[in-house]
């Protein structure tokens, strides 16, 4: 692949940063609505791929236990299993409810 110099080079990169991370987005943005319409059948890749979006990666990996960094201390509190590669729903539930949280705070900086 040959990269173009200069300034339109430039633009032409950050053009596809841009895109790949709106196609990041966009599958994140996927998962989320599945994850709300049945908590219950959420493949624990997908769910890791969501936490590691809004929490970074995760800070302590023990065994089938993944735990993220949240910005508040207490509930809800990040701490996900893998049972035979799904998500438990509860899990998924918890997850959910500290994106809710943390947008709103967001919101409320702005």
């Amino acid at each position: 692949m040959e990269m173009c110099r200069g300034h339109a080079g430039k633009k032409l990169l950050d053009i596809n940063i841009n895109i790949d991370t709106i196609q990041t987005m966009a599958k994140i943005e996927d998962i989320l609505v599945r994850m709300k319409k049945n908590p219950s059948d959420v493949r624990f890749s997908d769910l890791s791929k969501v936490c590691i979006y809004y929490f970074g990666q995760a800070r302590q990996k023990d065994g089938s236990h993944h735990v993220y960094k949240t910005p508040w201390q207490g509930d809800p509190r990040i701490n996900i299993q893998n049972h035979k590669g799904k998500a438990k729903a509860y899990q998924v539930k918890q997850v959910l409810l500290a994106i809710e949280k943390l947008e709103v705070e967001h919101a409320a900086e702005k």
